[in-house]
């Protein structure tokens, strides 16, 4: 463990991140997800083949086996190809695509199979590690076979022996990304269709988490060993000050420490270094591997706590449990002359849990620093990670 002045101060405020699956004042509502709205889209379009009329709605079978039933626009008929849209409604969900249209266009070929392409606002896959193959459209596996079946079930139903080709648009997708991970994540030129049930949990804690695994992904794949992740914009500004660390790697895990840890072991990765506020990461020293309020706090009882082994007395550790924030508790142990000792301390608990969480398998390691103080530490063994960056 090691005290000392690692990077400079920094001035930015963390950035909280909610994830709530609900509300304490409402249920919130469940929306679907643009794979969803593209097979019943896809479904709608084929329908209209056969039948020669706009169809008001369509349905499709979720992964779940349950049906969704949803509302059909803007269909047009050319010839051999129809084309049908799908508004996206992501229920209570903040998602940049609530409200657009999702498009399906068919057309029938004589070879058996679906082939399904992106058009217009689809993205399309750059980098190793996702759920597609690089050069292919952003379309995921799941919705893949979501636009498969239901094309294939109405073309069963109508007595068709050929297959279909299928391309999935969203008009303005591309300005629409821009605002979404897919920059960061290598998907390029569009959006992404997807979903794993077809239905968008509100705030889902999920699909943050998902989103973090498929960054740590796409390193590994581009040979990335030694992964670097931090809760927030705060430990991103400090990892920015850090010359060792490459700050265009940066992996921002918000409150999901434990499921973070937990890829990284499933992972060909050789370390894992967490950068945090003190905020955050002295709650990993109670063993709280997820740092929402909401599942635990525990800052103050763990400062008092070690300043309590560093030989507080009873009535300052009394007063480090009525300290608000975690700076003036800090503030009010350096004043008793046990800023080194207690978080010493801490950071030698933080490690245990790490350790422990990560198994034999991961070199795992944690910075912890403060905005008043800068670097307050890191466990044993973040060093050597820290020179592996260095030398990587």
């Amino acid at each position: 463990m090691t005290i000392g002045t690692l990077g400079a101060e920094v001035s930015a405020l963390q950035a909280s991140s909610d994830g709530c699956a609900n509300s304490k004042s409402k249920v919130l509502r469940k929306g679907h997800t643009t794979g969803a709205c593209a097979a019943i889209a896809a479904s709608a379009a084929t329908r209209m083949l056969f039948l020669k009329k706009e169809p008001i709605d369509s349905s499709i079978r979720l992964p779940n086996g349950s049906s969704l039933t949803l509302p059909v626009e803007d269909c047009s008929i050319n010839g051999d190809r129809a084309r049908c849209a799908v508004r996206k409604d992501a229920g209570d969900d903040p998602d940049v695509t609530n409200g657009h249209l999702v498009y399906a266009e068919v057309e029938l070929i004589e070879d058996e199979g679906i082939e399904i392409e992106g058009g217009e606002g689809i993205g399309r896959v750059t980098r190793k590690g996702l759920d597609q193959a690089v050069g292919e459209y952003a379309i995921n596996t799941v919705p893949r076979r979501m636009i498969s079946e239901s094309v294939i079930s109405v073309l069963n139903s109508n007595g068709h022996h050929g297959g279909a080709r299928v391309i999935i648009s969203i008009p303005g997708g591309e300005q629409i990304a821009q605002r979404t991970f897919n920059p960061r994540l290598g998907i390029t030129g569009g959006l992404s269709i997807l979903g794993t049930t077809g239905i968008v949990e509100p705030m889902s804690e999920n699909a943050i988490i998902e989103t973090v695994k498929a960054e740590m992904n796409i390193q590994v794949a581009e040979g990335i060993k030694h992964l670097v992740v931090t809760p927030g914009n705060y430990g991103a500004s400090y990892v920015s000050m850090m010359p060792t660390l490459d700050k265009e790697r940066i992996i921002k895990c918000s409150n999901f420490i434990g499921e973070t840890i937990d890829h990284a072991s499933r992972l060909d990765a050789e370390s894992l270094l967490i950068v945090g506020n003190v905020g955050k990461l002295v709650k990993i020293a109670a063993g709280i591997m997820n740092t929402h309020s909401r599942y635990a706090d525990g800052r103050m009882e763990v400062i008092a706590s070690h300043a309590a082994m560093a030989s507080a007395s009873k009535d300052d550790v009394k007063a480090i449990m009525e300290c608000v924030t975690t700076d003036d508790a800090l503030e009010l142990v350096d004043r008793l002359g046990l800023l080194i000792p207690t978080t010493e301390s801490i950071l030698d608990r933080i490690g245990f849990h790490l350790s422990y969480r990560a198994g034999p398998d991961l070199d795992i390691g944690a910075v912890m620093h403060s905005s008043k103080y800068g670097l307050l530490g890191t466990t044993e063994g973040a060093d050597r990670i820290i020179d592996q960056h260095r030398r990587a």
